[in-house]
Order: structure tokens, then sequence, then C-alpha cells
């Protein structure tokens, strides 16, 4: 009888122990299904607030505002003529040279006529553009003030050369650096 009584005991821990990795198994699904249920619920959360908030917003009565003045706070109406560039890929100035930029701009004429003038010389204003940018460092250019110092440049750069009007925008319509 006591041999039947240890077989019993015996059977009965192997049993326990193998009830013991699928516990295991059914706790590490469960915390799998809960980090992901809580990681979709933060993720979708701001896109949902995006787009609740974006219909509110339409609804809400728009304060009117006056106009700010200022060359670099033009109305969007008042922007002149625009002359697009073809892109711009030039090695930033940099110790290992491994660093470029690729950047495509339009200049903001004062008139539609002197568009021509600018055709004309189109090899000369990207043989500018192109020395001017890679001048540049990095850090030079990352910052909103740097791109703003460089868009001066620009723009002083290309009036100097002009005879008839002026260049009133420089805009970066595509600024990639790696």
């Amino acid at each position: 009888m006591a041999t039947e009584e240890k077989e019993a005991q015996a059977s009965e821990g192997k049993k326990g122990s193998s009830k013991l990795p699928i516990i295991i198994a059914v706790v590490v699904v469960v915390l799998l299904v809960v980090v992901g249920v809580v990681a979709f619920l933060l993720l979708s959360g701001e896109e949902e607030q995006a787009v609740t908030q974006a219909p509110v917003e339409k609804q809400a009565a728009k304060p009117k505002r006056a106009p700010v003045v200022g060359e670099e706070h033009k109305r969007f109406n008042e922007i002149g003529a625009l002359l697009p560039l073809d892109p711009f890929t030039v090695n930033l100035k940099s110790d290992s040279g491994k660093r470029y930029l690729k950047a495509t701009i339009s200049l903001e004429l004062e008139g539609k006529e002197l568009a021509q003038e600018l055709t004309a010389k189109i090899a000369v204003i990207r043989d500018r553009v192109i020395k001017i940018l890679s001048s540049k460092t990095v850090e030079e250019i990352s910052s909103q003030k740097g791109k703003q110092k460089v868009t001066e440049q620009i723009m002083d750069t290309l009036n100097a050369m002009i005879v008839d009007g002026s260049v009133e925008g420089v805009y970066f319509t595509e600024f990639i650096v790696q």
C-alpha cells in the first residue's frame, strides 16, 4: 500500500510539473496581448485626437487676424511670380566630406519680365547657388536661423547680378541633408 501511495504522489508531481510550462505560456501570451492593446491605444489615440479635433476647429468661428507685416510673412496673394530651379545636390563642407545637401529652390521675382533675364543667366545662377550651398556646414544649415541666412545670402548674390528688377524671395521646396 505504501508503494501505491508513492506512485500516486509521483504521478501527481508529474502532472503538476507538466502544467507549469502551459501556465507560463498562457501568462506570456496574455501579457503580449495586453502590451499590444495598450500600444495600439496609445498610438491610435493621437490620430483619433487629430481627426476629432479637425472638424471642431472647422466649426469654431475663426477670429480674423490682422495681416503680419514683414518680408518673412507676406500674404499668400502677394507672392510674385515664381521661377523654379532644377534641384541642387552639393557636398557640404565637412572634415569627412561625406555629407551632402539636396535642395530644390524657387525664386520669387519682382515681375514676370525678370524671368526672361534670369532664364538667360541660369548657368551663372546655378553656379552661384552651388557655391553658396557647398560652402556651408551641416550645423550652419540645420537651424531655422541658418536657413534664413542662406536665403538672404542667395538673394543678395542674385540681386547683385540682376540689371532690371530683383529677387524678392527664395523658397526651398525640398531640403534634404544626409
